[in-house]
């Protein structure tokens, strides 16, 4: 018999899952458990791993971990940027690359970017990189050398589908600690692609659990056949029931004790493109309409930092900076709080540490 959540219940057991009261977990350590991590906007996802590392850990700590080779960025699901380790890369290219490919058909085609343009792409790029790798620009500049026109984003498709392809992946920083140096991508496939979906569903249920089929096939971009059939083999998968809805979690799904009234241990600060917001088809449980407006604002596809009360999107929040001076905080309620839950919000942002 499964456990009722309520939604409260429901995103306390989010709290947990996603880590954001921190772990003791290194920077690596926490990507891996979560399979990837929301990543197009490369500050903020160093931003979210540090969050949700161990005490004292520094976005130069998550920067370390792309510069050993323990992280790596790129494309795996659904043409996003993602960052995730070099195992988990191989493994979500096997499922999702052809499906990317033929999702991409069409957008090669009107960008002018034949089987034999790619193909050329790909040699000049292959040989380059066997030599040191490359900042962004120098790949452009590799390929306008070579007649392979970049312009109007013909360029950033051909990094998309060369690495959805497995020949590279963002990795390394340069030494201004802003880019990271495009580097070949070794390895094979798993050997056992059963036991490796298998523990792919398993990650981004651990992770952000409770969450239902329909939110993992969005993630993935996968059938829910064949991830339904990949969750029967994880073990200590557990089914709950969220308002009505049947959902899936690793591990204890006893509701807990939520406080009795907001307070300072209540208010969580995510960077902006945060899987809280973006690992669920359906964002309802955490934000209102009214919120998911002030969170994507325009349907631009920038989402900004959320200010969150017991999970429940309040807010936005930034730095902002003018000249010199320590950056001054902007916060932007759009749900209200109590006096004191302001003040508290108010304390987190003045507390960020992580820039």
């Amino acid at each position: 018999m499964s456990v009722n959540l309520t939604a409260g219940q429901a995103r306390w057991l989010r709290l947990r899952s996603h880590l954001l009261d921190g772990s003791e977990l290194a920077p690596a350590d926490v990507v891996r458990r979560a399979v990837a991590l929301q990543g197009q906007d490369l500050p903020a996802v160093q931003r979210a791993i540090a969050v949700r590392s161990r005490p004292g850990t520094t976005v130069d700590a998550v920067r370390a971990a792309f510069d050993a080779g323990e992280l790596v960025r790129s494309w795996p699901m659904r043409g996003t940027l993602f960052a995730t380790t070099p195992e988990h890369l191989r493994a979500l290219l096997s499922f999702t690359g052809e499906r990317i490919h033929r999702a991409t058909a069409r957008r090669r085609e009107q960008l002018g970017l034949s089987d034999a343009v790619v193909a050329h792409a790909r040699e000049v790029l292959a040989e380059a990189l066997a030599v040191q790798p490359l900042r962004r620009a120098e790949v452009l500049d590799l390929w306008e050398a070579a007649g392979i026109t970049t312009a109007d984003g013909r360029g950033y498709h051909l990094l998309m589908n060369l690495s959805v392809a497995g020949l590279a992946h963002w990795g390394a920083f340069d030494e201004t600690g802003a880019e990271q140096y495009l580097t070949l991508t070794s390895g094979a496939p798993p050997e056992d692609p059963d036991a490796a979906l298998a523990e792919v569903v398993r990650g981004f249920v651990l992770a952000r659990g409770p969450v239902t089929a329909d939110d993992l096939a969005w993630w993935t971009k996968l059938p829910k056949t064949l991830l339904r059939r990949a969750a029967a083999h994880v073990e200590d998968l557990v089914e709950v029931q969220v308002e009505g809805t049947k959902a899936w979690m690793i591990g204890d799904p006893a509701p807990p004790e939520a406080p009795a009234a907001p307070d300072a241990a209540a208010v969580t600060l995510v960077p902006g493109f945060d899987e809280w917001i973006l690992g669920y088809a359906d964002r309802s449980l955490v934000a209102g309409p009214g919120m998911l407006q002030a969170l994507v604002p325009g349907g631009n596809g920038v989402f900004r930092p959320a200010v969150l009360v017991d999970g429940l999107a309040v807010g936005t929040w930034r730095l902002k900076r003018t000249g010199r001076g320590a950056p001054q905080p902007v916060i932007e309620l759009v749900e209200p709080v109590p006096a004191r839950t302001r003040e508290a919000v108010e304390a987190a942002v003045a507390a960020w540490p992580h820039g």
